[in-house]
């Protein structure tokens, strides 16, 4: 009886071991389960990195798609591609065509209403021929040279921007600025500054 009970403790000994042991084998198991899994996270996220990568590259495409659309001004008035009309030597200025000049109130890139007849007039001559633009912006002489400058940019965008409006093609208009440094009249009082703060007209067309 001694010896009978003396085989059961000894035969539960090993049954605690043996259960002990598969739950340490288990945890190390989940141990390297997880390790797994974070590698594999982390794969993922680097496989992810690469779609955005490529996604990236789909973006460079559709920005090289847009190069070819031809000279485009951007935020800054200045083509996003290809040449200034003014210095392609593939283009030649007009000299058969002189616009009137498109008129601002002080300190003002709006268009008036008054003026807008002067912008539908281009818009019909660029329509009917196949030339294109370019619109300069002017300013009086108060203000910094940069202050006029982004002014008289911001009033040569204006005009641009309605001769897309009228339908002339974004691609046939360009615009700059010369800020104060071209007056039409010279003067130091309201008679000559209401005559410099304006847009002008340079046609030309294609050799």
């Amino acid at each position: 009886m001694k010896s009978s009970t003396m085989m059961a403790i000894a035969l539960c000994g090993v049954l605690a071991c043996a259960v002990t042991g598969c739950k340490y084998d288990d945890e190390s198991v989940d141990g390297d389960s997880i390790a797994q899994a974070t590698d594999v996270g982390t794969d993922d996220g680097m496989t992810e990195g690469k779609d955005i990568a490529s996604e990236g590259t789909d973006g460079a495409g559709l920005a090289n798609a847009g190069a070819d659309l031809g000279a485009i001004n951007d935020e800054d008035g200045k083509p996003a591609t290809g040449v200034p009309f003014d210095q392609d030597p593939n283009y030649v200025r007009c000299t058969d065509v002189d616009f009137a000049p498109v008129y601002f109130g002080f300190d003002a890139a709006n268009l008036q209403q008054s003026e807008m007849a002067k912008i539908e007039a281009v818009a019909a001559h660029l329509k009917q021929t196949g030339r294109v633009v370019m619109v300069e912006g002017n300013c009086d002489e108060r203000g910094s040279n940069e202050y006029n400058l982004s002014l008289g940019q911001n009033r040569a965008i204006s005009i641009r921007d309605y001769l897309v409006q009228l339908g002339v093609d974004v691609k046939s208009v360009q615009d700059k600025s010369y800020g104060e440094e071209k007056p039409a009249v010279i003067g130091h009082d309201e008679s000559a500054w209401s005559k410099n703060r304006r847009g002008e007209f340079a046609v030309y067309a294609h050799k």
